[in-house]
Protein backbone atom coordinates (compact mmCIF):
# COMPACT_ATOMS: atom_id res chain seq x y z
CA UNK A 1 0.00 0.00 0.00
CA UNK A 2 1.60 3.25 -1.16
CA UNK A 3 4.46 1.26 -2.26
CA UNK A 4 5.08 0.19 1.69
CA UNK A 5 4.81 -3.41 2.88
CA UNK A 6 1.23 -3.98 5.01
CA UNK A 7 2.84 -6.96 6.94
CA UNK A 8 -0.24 -9.05 6.00
CA UNK A 9 0.15 -12.12 4.93
CA UNK A 10 -2.06 -15.22 3.87
CA UNK A 11 -0.47 -19.24 3.64
CA UNK A 12 -1.91 -21.84 3.57
CA UNK A 13 -1.40 -25.67 2.86
CA UNK A 14 -3.51 -27.19 -0.10
CA UNK A 15 -4.57 -30.99 -1.01
CA UNK A 16 -4.00 -31.18 -4.42
CA UNK A 17 -6.01 -35.05 -4.62
CA UNK A 18 -2.56 -36.33 -5.98
CA UNK A 19 0.69 -37.66 -5.52
CA UNK A 20 3.28 -35.42 -4.58
CA UNK A 21 5.64 -35.51 -7.77
CA UNK A 22 9.75 -36.31 -6.96
CA UNK A 23 10.32 -32.93 -8.36
CA UNK A 24 7.88 -30.70 -6.55
CA UNK A 25 9.67 -32.42 -3.40
CA UNK A 26 12.86 -31.64 -4.56
CA UNK A 27 12.00 -27.89 -5.62
CA UNK A 28 9.76 -27.43 -2.64
CA UNK A 29 10.41 -29.47 0.13
CA UNK A 30 6.70 -30.18 0.18
CA UNK A 31 5.71 -34.01 0.57
CA UNK A 32 2.43 -35.83 0.53
CA UNK A 33 2.92 -36.18 4.38
CA UNK A 34 3.11 -32.62 4.72
CA UNK A 35 -0.50 -32.46 2.37
CA UNK A 36 -2.12 -35.20 4.14
CA UNK A 37 -5.37 -34.51 5.87
CA UNK A 38 -4.83 -30.36 4.23
CA UNK A 39 -7.89 -28.95 3.04
CA UNK A 40 -8.91 -29.44 -0.73
CA UNK A 41 -8.87 -25.78 -3.20
CA UNK A 42 -12.24 -25.73 -2.69
CA UNK A 43 -12.74 -25.91 1.09
CA UNK A 44 -14.36 -22.04 2.59
CA UNK A 45 -11.29 -22.28 4.80
CA UNK A 46 -9.03 -21.91 1.50
CA UNK A 47 -10.94 -20.20 -1.99
CA UNK A 48 -13.37 -18.04 0.59
CA UNK A 49 -10.54 -16.61 2.79
CA UNK A 50 -8.34 -16.30 -0.31
CA UNK A 51 -10.64 -14.26 -2.35
CA UNK A 52 -11.04 -12.26 0.73
CA UNK A 53 -7.44 -11.75 1.18
CA UNK A 54 -7.13 -10.38 -2.38
CA UNK A 55 -10.39 -8.12 -1.96
CA UNK A 56 -10.30 -6.30 -5.31
CA UNK A 57 -7.14 -5.24 -5.02
CA UNK A 58 -4.50 -5.79 -8.21
CA UNK A 59 -2.36 -9.18 -7.94
CA UNK A 60 1.40 -8.80 -8.36
CA UNK A 61 2.70 -11.69 -9.77
CA UNK A 62 5.85 -13.24 -11.21
CA UNK A 63 4.95 -14.51 -14.88
CA UNK A 64 1.56 -13.68 -14.29
CA UNK A 65 -0.69 -15.26 -16.71
CA UNK A 66 0.49 -18.99 -15.48
CA UNK A 67 -0.46 -18.88 -12.08
CA UNK A 68 -3.60 -16.73 -12.97
CA UNK A 69 -4.30 -19.83 -15.20
CA UNK A 70 -3.73 -22.37 -12.36
CA UNK A 71 -6.24 -20.05 -10.14
CA UNK A 72 -8.96 -19.57 -13.04
CA UNK A 73 -9.26 -23.33 -13.58
CA UNK A 74 -9.85 -23.82 -9.95
CA UNK A 75 -12.41 -21.35 -9.79
CA UNK A 76 -14.04 -22.56 -12.47
CA UNK A 77 -14.74 -26.05 -11.45
CA UNK A 78 -16.00 -24.49 -8.02
CA UNK A 79 -18.32 -22.42 -10.76
CA UNK A 80 -17.03 -19.01 -9.31
CA UNK A 81 -16.30 -15.88 -11.73
CA UNK A 82 -12.33 -15.51 -13.26
CA UNK A 83 -9.71 -13.08 -11.96
CA UNK A 84 -9.49 -10.79 -15.25
CA UNK A 85 -6.30 -10.34 -16.66
CA UNK A 86 -6.48 -6.76 -16.02
CA UNK A 87 -6.15 -7.22 -12.67
CA UNK A 88 -2.83 -8.58 -12.57
CA UNK A 89 0.82 -6.74 -12.98
CA UNK A 90 3.36 -8.78 -14.29
CA UNK A 91 6.90 -8.33 -12.73
CA UNK A 92 8.34 -10.81 -15.31
CA UNK A 93 7.05 -8.33 -18.05
CA UNK A 94 8.49 -4.77 -15.36
CA UNK A 95 11.87 -6.92 -15.61
CA UNK A 96 11.87 -7.14 -19.47
CA UNK A 97 11.21 -3.98 -19.98
CA UNK A 98 13.77 -2.89 -17.23
CA UNK A 99 16.78 -4.16 -19.08
CA UNK A 100 15.90 -5.73 -22.23
CA UNK A 101 17.43 -9.17 -23.19
CA UNK A 102 18.58 -9.28 -19.53
CA UNK A 103 17.56 -12.68 -17.61
CA UNK A 104 13.99 -11.83 -15.97
CA UNK A 105 13.30 -14.61 -13.23
CA UNK A 106 12.63 -13.97 -9.84
CA UNK A 107 16.23 -14.77 -9.07
CA UNK A 108 18.42 -13.08 -11.62
CA UNK A 109 15.91 -9.54 -10.55
CA UNK A 110 16.87 -9.91 -6.82
CA UNK A 111 20.74 -10.39 -7.74
CA UNK A 112 19.80 -7.32 -9.72
CA UNK A 113 18.64 -4.79 -7.11
CA UNK A 114 20.74 -6.82 -4.45
CA UNK A 115 17.93 -8.38 -2.86
CA UNK A 116 18.85 -11.40 -0.82
CA UNK A 117 18.69 -14.37 -1.43
CA UNK A 118 20.47 -16.48 0.66
CA UNK A 119 17.28 -17.73 2.89
CA UNK A 120 15.87 -19.39 -0.66
CA UNK A 121 17.10 -22.78 -0.62
CA UNK A 122 13.92 -24.11 -1.75
CA UNK A 123 10.69 -22.48 -3.87
CA UNK A 124 8.49 -21.64 -1.06
CA UNK A 125 5.39 -19.68 -2.23
CA UNK A 126 5.64 -16.92 0.77
CA UNK A 127 9.28 -16.15 0.49
CA UNK A 128 8.74 -15.81 -2.97
CA UNK A 129 6.03 -13.26 -2.34
CA UNK A 130 8.00 -11.34 0.43
CA UNK A 131 11.19 -11.47 -2.47
CA UNK A 132 8.78 -10.54 -5.23
CA UNK A 133 6.98 -7.42 -3.19
CA UNK A 134 10.39 -5.91 -3.11
CA UNK A 135 11.90 -6.42 -6.28
CA UNK A 136 8.38 -4.80 -7.59
CA UNK A 137 8.94 -1.93 -5.50
CA UNK A 138 12.46 -1.79 -7.13
CA UNK A 139 10.87 -2.20 -11.25
CA UNK A 140 8.85 0.45 -9.99
CA UNK A 141 11.17 3.20 -9.24
CA UNK A 142 12.86 2.24 -6.10
CA UNK A 143 12.26 2.37 -2.66
CA UNK A 144 12.23 6.39 -3.15
CA UNK A 145 8.84 5.60 -4.49
CA UNK A 146 7.43 5.12 -1.24
CA UNK A 147 7.88 9.10 -0.18
CA UNK A 148 5.85 9.65 -3.30
CA UNK A 149 2.51 11.65 -1.92
CA UNK A 150 0.99 12.41 -5.26
CA UNK A 151 -2.36 12.38 -4.76
CA UNK A 152 -4.33 9.47 -7.06
CA UNK A 153 -6.83 11.49 -8.56
CA UNK A 154 -3.74 13.97 -10.41
CA UNK A 155 -3.23 16.73 -7.44
CA UNK A 156 -0.13 18.77 -6.80
CA UNK A 157 1.33 16.32 -4.73
CA UNK A 158 1.52 18.25 -2.03
CA UNK A 159 -0.02 16.77 1.11
CA UNK A 160 -1.16 18.76 4.04
CA UNK A 161 -0.15 17.69 7.22
CA UNK A 162 -3.09 17.98 9.83
CA UNK A 163 -1.99 17.83 13.78
CA UNK A 164 -3.95 17.75 16.21
CA UNK A 165 -3.22 21.10 18.73
CA UNK A 166 -0.84 20.51 21.46
CA UNK A 167 -1.32 21.77 24.71
CA UNK A 168 0.84 24.84 26.31
CA UNK A 169 3.63 23.39 29.00
CA UNK A 170 2.51 24.11 32.58
CA UNK A 171 6.04 26.00 32.83
CA UNK A 172 8.82 26.50 30.77
CA UNK A 173 11.70 23.97 30.32
CA UNK A 174 14.83 24.34 32.24
CA UNK A 175 17.61 26.14 30.07
CA UNK A 176 20.20 23.70 28.83
CA UNK A 177 22.85 25.81 28.67
CA UNK A 178 25.14 27.80 31.51
CA UNK A 179 25.48 31.24 32.57
CA UNK A 180 28.92 30.90 30.76
CA UNK A 181 27.83 29.43 27.66
CA UNK A 182 24.85 32.24 27.47
CA UNK A 183 27.68 35.17 28.04
CA UNK A 184 29.90 34.20 25.63
CA UNK A 185 27.09 33.74 22.78
CA UNK A 186 25.51 36.99 23.32
CA UNK A 187 29.58 38.29 22.86
CA UNK A 188 29.29 36.50 19.67
CA UNK A 189 26.78 38.26 18.52
CA UNK A 190 27.56 41.57 19.29
CA UNK A 191 30.11 40.82 17.07
CA UNK A 192 28.49 39.79 14.19
CA UNK A 193 27.04 43.86 14.02
CA UNK A 194 23.85 45.56 12.92
CA UNK A 195 23.39 44.01 9.59
CA UNK A 196 23.71 40.46 10.81
CA UNK A 197 21.23 38.04 9.18
CA UNK A 198 20.98 36.99 13.26
CA UNK A 199 19.85 39.98 14.88
CA UNK A 200 16.82 39.66 11.62
CA UNK A 201 16.28 36.21 12.29
CA UNK A 202 17.32 35.20 15.35
CA UNK A 203 17.62 36.42 19.01
CA UNK A 204 20.53 36.91 20.85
Amino acid sequence: MNYLPTGREFQIYINPGRPVSEATVRITGITNETLRGKPGFGHPDVVDRLMEFLGEDPVVAHNAEFDRSFLNYELELLGRAPLAKERFIDTLVLAREHRPGSPASLDAVCKRFNISIENRVLHGALLDAQLLAMAYLELRGGRERAFDFASANGGSGQVQSIQAPRAQRPRALAPRISATEQTAHAAFVAELGEAAIWKKYGQA
